[in-house]
């Protein structure tokens, strides 16, 4: 019997699912085009979204790829199917990320658990409260980013001080850099459009107190009536790393994030993704363990973990507009 493949309707619906995927800026960096006849889709980056003063290796447009491949294998296995991934499949394609084979199963994955939280999961720049994560869900987020190939470091007291002296350094670098305040303005409040970036209601308040490493994308900029708060005195931060840092690792570290942040949001968390210190390398190696596993040698991106209010979704391109169907030729 001839193995059936996924309709153009499937795909379609998992690509929209792919989509609500975190990005840097939300710039969802992503393209797809799938061949029904062949039942493979690709995953492509595109270069028309990357941001060349803060990502110019394009590790963050792999990790965003590969956040929203992610999304696609639990949509998909959702539905009854499963996705057979080849990352960056043709070396000579560099816009290449991944390929998407797709079958059928008989019994239950795993995968398709996390499936309500797609929808559910925003990046939230709100304060969260001083209650502890437990620990059995902490075990639970490492375990995530393991079953991805890659490692979730909790911080302790005196590391999370260390990380706030480097994102703050970072910080300052952002404000005396006007390339890079110019391109995180093409993203965020008056650049964001009703299709991607951040718009202003998603700022999240002014931090006039706490320390929690929250990105203010308003710097250097008039943000007037926008409200002030306290953030959380000792935050809850962890660092997601990969045991290498070639496109690939990046890839994979955004399979890794995506899963931890989906299984966070079952589990009542809310999540910040902090991409600040690892924009510079020399800030980024500053945030490396000495004492973690190898699998997290390579810090690809800071998190923040706790309990704060349901916050907004941000926008999200039409499927129509990232995913082309290649039709075959009349015979």
């Amino acid at each position: 019997m001839p193995t059936r493949h996924a309709d153009v309707a499937a795909v379609s619906a998992w690509i929209g699912d792919a989509t609500m995927a975190p990005s840097m800026h939300n710039a969802q960096p992503w393209r797809f085009r799938y061949s029904p006849a062949v039942n493979v889709l690709d995953v492509r980056m595109d270069p028309t979204r990357s941001m060349p003063r803060t990502d110019p290796a394009d590790r963050g447009m792999h990790i965003s790829c590969g956040a929203a491949l992610f999304n696609l294998r639990v949509a998909a296995a959702h539905a009854g199917w499963s996705a057979r991934v080849r990352l960056l499949p043709d070396p000579a394609d560099y816009g290449l990320a991944a390929t998407a084979v797709f079958t059928e199963h008989d019994g239950p994955d795993t995968l398709s658990t996390l499936y309500p939280a797609i929808v559910r999961r925003h990046s939230s720049r709100e304060p969260f409260t001083d209650e502890s994560v437990p620990e059995a869900l902490l075990d639970g987020l490492r375990g995530a980013a393991r079953s991805e190939g890659a490692s979730m470091s909790v911080l302790s007291d005196w590391q999370v001080d260390a990380v706030l002296d480097v994102v703050e350094e970072a910080e300052q670098n952002e404000s005396l850099s006007p390339d890079v305040r110019d391109e995180i303005a093409r993203w965020t409040g008056a650049g964001a459009d009703d299709s991607a970036g951040i718009p202003g209601y998603a700022f999240g308040p002014h931090r006039h107190d706490g320390r929690a490493p929250v990105r203010d994308f308003a710097v250097g900029r008039p943000d007037p009536g926008r409200a002030s708060a306290v953030f959380e005195r000792y935050p809850c931060l962890a660092v997601l790393g990969t045991s290498a840092d070639r496109p690939q690792d990046w890839l994979l570290a955004g399979q890794a994030l995506e899963r931890v942040l989906l299984q966070a949001t079952l589990d009542g968390l809310s999540t910040s993704l902090n991409s600040q210190a690892v924009e510079n390398t020399e800030l980024r190696w500053l945030l490396r363990d000495p004492g973690a596993p190898a699998t997290s040698a390579f810090p690809q991106m800071l998190l923040r973990l706790g309990y704060g209010p349901l916050v907004p979704p941000t926008p999200r391109r039409a499927v129509s507009d990232v995913l082309d169907i290649e039709r075959q030729a009349a015979s």
